[in-house]
């Protein structure tokens, strides 16, 4: 203990400690975003590691659930988490959280097995590392609340929210480089920085919140809360999946029921909250202003881009990137490569909005940045499905200015709203309103791309099949794919008229007709039309979603601080 004192004491004499916690909390939310995302790029290498067809029927909801079994998990646990923290020390918590996150990545990088077996093990321990996510996502902004004065805090937000969605960015590209060299590298490379990350905090911080003594952890209201959100979510995962000869799972009666009882549960805990003697989570919070109108702004925001990396992966890998000469086993590198844009928007805008919001608070900056936002979403959905590369560039990167803009200034005005004692809870809200409406949004502009692919591709399917030379009855079979199997196959990389033909009409057919069908531009041409019907719909949903989060945002209020107001705007 003494030692650790001494080290503290030495760096302490050469780094303001606000320093240090920004240092330690920015790697955290880097680590844990980076692997929210970094499967998305990197699926068909895993499949093919562990030796699973990812097309199959019955793989389908491993595929689905490798995507969001960390995003679940941390969305479910985050208020958990939070309230722990305000209990018995954010940093102890926090600290906590790197450990678990760091075991995680161990387990998922010397994965035994193979096949399905395989396949659990790997969700397993994404939950695992999603456990860890949690109690990092819950306690950074609290840490950094605690550790800055109000003055800059904006600008340490600034730096975090960077690395929240940057985070995201960048696991695309770390999954599109490391893939290819193997399957277990996505993995390895969270563990020597969450080694370092864990060691860095158990040696480093220490709690500067004071935390009272004696409180209880509200059981009756976890188990509400948890239960009913884990329901809803889970519903929604299994929503977009195929359901018996229907294109989803909308009407599976157990959706239904797991929708309706996670609704209730939630409406139970809104309840029951106020009637508690240590609640959860102070419902009186909603009543500060800033807090309220932070938190709306955040999941509508929220919900308009969350879905947004998935939409454009499938755009670019299972469409543009085909139709330029990209062979299918290469477009989730480049896809990576052609969104950077967008990353490096959102650098430059993050902080820089961050540091402007300390001095004239959140209000311009976040409403402007979604305006700025819905204007973007308006730009792709008129794009054509092969569209111009720099139009297509400077769209997203005009996006990612508006995500920059309304990020830091946004988490900094609803944690400065609140009072010291409730940080960690307040946190771990703001972030539960956030990871749940991503998972709402893959679920809502997943089910508008598949509509608008059920009613459009069979025809065009037909058509294309049949003009070629495949014979009416085959062809009649074929056009009607799944929607769900030509979004995962584009999701994917893979070129499903390998798999579609049967084997044994192959050697009836011309050399003309083989060469046309098995291109790499046949089935992008065919998705092309049906896929952007779809995301016209989708994108003018994430238009209409980011001015109501920009009208949200505007009727936040002047700037405010708790116990403290300023006459800023």
């Amino acid at each position: 203990m003494d030692a650790k004192k001494g080290i503290k004491s030495a760096v302490h004499s050469k780094w303001d400690y606000k320093w240090i916690a920004l240092s330690n909390t920015t790697l955290g939310i880097l680590m844990a975003t980076i692997n929210s995302s970094i499967t998305l790029i990197s699926l068909p290498a895993i499949f093919r590691g562990i030796h699973i067809n990812p097309l199959a029927p019955t793989e389908t909801g491993y595929l689905l659930w490798i995507l969001m079994s960390y995003m679940v998990v941390t969305a479910v646990l985050l208020v958990t988490f939070g309230r722990i923290s305000d209990m018995f020390g954010r940093v102890k918590l926090y600290n906590l959280g790197f450990a678990i996150f760091t075991l995680g990545s161990i387990l998922l990088f010397i994965t035994p097995g193979t096949g399905n077996f395989a396949a659990l093990e790997i969700i397993l321990f994404r939950i695992i590392q999603g456990i860890g996510g949690a109690f990092l996502f819950a306690n950074a902004a609290a840490i950094l609340t605690d550790a800055f004065p109000a003055n800059q805090r904006g600008m340490a937000m600034g730096i975090n929210q960077v690395a929240a969605v940057g985070g995201s960015f960048l696991g695309l590209l770390l999954g599109g480089i490391l893939a290819p060299l193997s399957w277990r590298a996505i993995f390895l490379i969270s563990v020597p920085f969450g080694i370092i990350g864990t060691v860095w905090a158990y040696v480093m911080l220490h709690e500067t919140a004071v935390i009272q003594k004696n409180q209880k952890l509200d059981i009756i209201g976890n188990l509400l809360f948890a239960v009913g959100l884990t329901l809803i979510l889970v519903a929604i995962t299994y929503g977009i999946q195929p359901y018996g000869t229907a294109n989803m799972g909308w009407g599976n009666p157990l959706v239904i029921l797991g929708l309706i009882l996670g609704i209730l549960l939630l409406l139970g805990f809104v309840w029951y909250e106020p009637r508690a003697k240590e609640p959860l989570f102070n419902l009186e919070l909603f009543k500060i202003r800033m807090f309220t109108a932070g938190n709306i702004a955040g999941f509508l925001a929220s919900v308009a881009r969350g879905g947004l990396q998935f939409m454009l992966i499938i755009w670019l890998q299972g469409i543009w990137l085909p139709l330029h000469g990209y062979k299918f086993s290469d477009t989730p590198f480049w896809s990576a490569i052609y969104m950077l844009p967008l990353t490096f928007a959102f650098l430059l805008s993050g902080p820089f909005s961050g540091y402007l919001s300390d001095k004239y608070g959140a209000r311009l900056f976040s409403t402007g940045g979604m305006i700025i936002t819905a204007l973007a979403f308006i730009g792709l959905m008129v794009l054509p499905a092969d569209f111009s590369y720099l139009i297509f560039a400077l769209l997203i990167f005009i996006m990612g200015i508006g995500m920059g803009l309304f990020a830091a200034p946004n988490t900094t005005a609803i944690m400065n709203a609140v009072p010291p004692n409730a940080r960690g809870v307040a946190s771990g809200m703001r972030a539960t309103f956030q990871n749940s409406a991503s998972t709402l949004s893959i679920g809502l502009l997943f089910t508008m791309v598949t509509i608008g692919i059920a009613q459009n591709m069979p025809a065009v399917f037909y058509h294309q099949l049949t003009h070629v030379g495949i014979p009416s009855a085959i062809a009649a079979h074929i056009s009607h794919l799944p929607p769900t199997a030509a979004l995962f196959a584009a999701f994917l990389g893979y070129n499903p008229m390998t798999t579609l033909l049967p084997l044994s009409l192959i050697p009836t057919l011309s050399a003309h007709t083989i060469s046309l069908v098995f291109t790499n531009k046949f089935f992008p041409m065919i998705l092309s039309n049906p896929f952007m019907d779809g995301v016209k719909v989708a994108f003018s949903i994430s238009a209409v979603i980011s001015l109501f989060a920009a009208i949200a945002s505007f009727f936040r209020g002047k700037r405010y601080i708790h116990q403290e107001e300023k006459t800023q705007v």
